[in-house]
C-alpha cells in the first residue's frame, strides 16, 4: 500500500511521459501486490462462513465501489494531475491498519512460530469475549520449529499441483483478457464515456452478489464453469446484431458478458485460495495474478482488432472465455473441504491417483483452524 500511494503521489509531479510510465509501472506493482496479500490474509484469518462472504463480496464489492466512483471523480476533475492527487490522498487512511490487522496465524504456524500464532488467537478470543483453551496448538514435530521454505517452484514440482497451476494460469489469463478488454472498450461504446464506465462498474455489483450465492451453495467447478460459459456465449451473440440501430441492445449484451466474466473473476480468486495450501497460498495467488497480467497486457490489442473487423474481438474473447469454462471442469473440487495447510493435503485432479493425506496435528479435527472457534 505504501509503494502504491507514494508512487501515485510522485506521478503528480511527472515531468515527461517516460517518467509517468516508469512510475505507473511501480504503481501497478504495489497495487496488485497489496490486493493479493490482503485477499490471502483475510482468507486465512476468517472462519469458513465469513471467509466466503469476504472473498466474494467483501473485497470485490469495495473494489467496485471505487470503480464506480472513478468516472464521477474524473468527470468533475478534468486535470490529470489533480485527479491523481485526489486518488492518492485516501492512501493515508491505510496507516492505522498496520496496528489493527493481525498477522495470519496459519502463516505463522507454517513458519513454526507457534507462540505468536497463539497470542493472536488469544487476543481474538478476548475481543470476542470467549474463553480460549489452555493449549491451542500442540507442539509437535510439525510445528515445533521453522518449516521448509517454499517458493514458486513448488507450484510445478509434483504432477498434481503442476496440473492445477497450469490450468489456473490459463483460466486467469483468459479471464483477464475478457475483463479488461470489456472494461477498456467502454470508451468506444455509443454515448457518454463517463456514463458507460459507470454502467460497466455498476454491472459488477449484481455479478458479485451472484458469485457469492453460487460460491455459498454450489460446487466450485460448476460455479466457475457456468459464469465463464455465460460470459463467452453472450459475447459471441453480440455478433448476431447486424443493425447500428440496435446499439442499445449491443451495449446490454456487452454488459451481460461483463457480468459473467466479473462473476467468474470473483469466483476464481476464492476458488484458487481454497485449492492451494497455506505454505504456498500467497505465492500461488501471486503467480495466478501474474499470469492474468499477460491477459491484461493483451487486452488492448484485442480491442485494436476491431479496427479490422468489429466482430473479431467478440469472436476471439467469446470463444476463449467459453473454452476456459470447459477447462475449469478439469480442476479438483474444494466445496466443503477444509483449507489445506501442506501440499500433500491438496485435493487431487480428477483422474489422478489419490495420495494418502496426513492430517496436520496442529489443526482441531472438528474445525479448519482454532481461529474458527474464536
Amino acid at each position: 500500500m505504501g509503494v502504491q500511494t507514494v508512487s501515485t503521489l510522485l506521478q503528480v509531479f511527472s515531468s515527461s511521459w517516460l517518467v509517468f510510465c516508469a512510475l505507473f509501472f511501480v504503481v501497478g506493482m504495489g497495487q496488485i501486490s497489496n490486493y493479493v496479500a490482503a485477499f490471502v490474509l483475510g482468507t486465512e484469518i476468517l472462519s469458513p462462513s465469513v471467509r466466503i462472504v469476504y472473498s466474494t463480496l467483501g473485497v470485490c464489492m469495495f473494489y467496485t465501489v471505487g470503480y464506480m466512483a472513478l468516472p464521477g471523480v474524473a468527470f468533475f476533475i478534468r486535470d490529470w494531475r489533480m485527479l491523481l492527487l485526489a486518488l492518492t490522498l485516501p492512501g493515508v487512511l491505510y496507516i492505522p491498519f498496520w496496528w489493527f490487522i493481525p498477522e495470519s496465524p496459519r502463516w505463522l504456524l507454517s513458519q513454526g512460530r507457534v507462540e505468536e500464532a497463539e497470542a493472536i488467537l488469544r487476543e481474538a478470543a478476548k475481543r470476542n469475549r470467549v474463553t480460549a483453551p489452555e493449549v491451542i496448538f500442540l507442539k509437535t514435530e510439525h510445528n515445533a520449529g521453522k518449516m521448509e521454505a517454499h517458493n514458486i517452484c513448488h507450484l510445478v514440482r509434483s504432477s498434481n499441483i503442476r496440473w492445477v497451476s497450469i490450468t489456473l494460469w490459463v483460466v486467469w489469463t483468459i479471464l483477464s483478457i475478457g475483463y479488461f478488454a470489456l472494461s477498456l472498450n467502454t470508451s468506444n461504446l455509443a454515448g457518454s464515456s463517463y456514463l458507460n464506465c459507470f454502467l460497466s462498474a455498476a454491472t459488477e455489483v449484481p455479478a458479485y452478489i451472484v458469485a457469492w450465492l453460487l460460491f455459498r451453495c454450489c460446487p466450485r467447478r460448476l460455479a466457475l464453469f457456468s459464469t465463464l460459459f455465460l460470459g463467452g456465449l453472450v459475447l459471441l451473440l453480440i455478433n448476431l446484431i447486424p443493425s447500428p440501430d440496435l446499439s442499445s441492445l449491443s451495449i446490454a449484451l456487452e454488459m451481460l458478458g461483463k457480468f459473467g466474466v466479473t462473476a467468474a473473476f470473483s469466483i476464481v480468486y476464492a476458488y484458487t485460495a481454497e485449492l492451494y495450501p497455506t505454505v504456498v497460498r500467497n505465492t500461488a495467488l501471486g503467480a495466478c495474478s501474474m499470469a492474468s497480467r499477460i491477459g491484461s497486457i493483451s487486452a488492448p490489442y484485442f480491442i485494436y482488432l476491431g479496427g479490422y473487423s468489429k466482430s473479431l474481438p467478440y469472436i476471439l474473447m467469446g470463444s476463449l472465455t467459453a473454452l476456459s469454462g470447459l477447462l475449469s471442469l478439469l480442476l479438483p473440487e474444494s466445496h466443503g473441504m477444509p483449507l489445506p495447510d501442506a501440499i500433500a493435503h491438496m485435493q487431487t485432479v480428477p483422474g489422478f491417483k489419490k495420495r494418502p493425506m496426513d492430517k496436520p496435528s496442529h489443526i482441531p479435527e472438528d474445525e479448519e483452524c482454532a481461529s474458527a472457534h474464536l
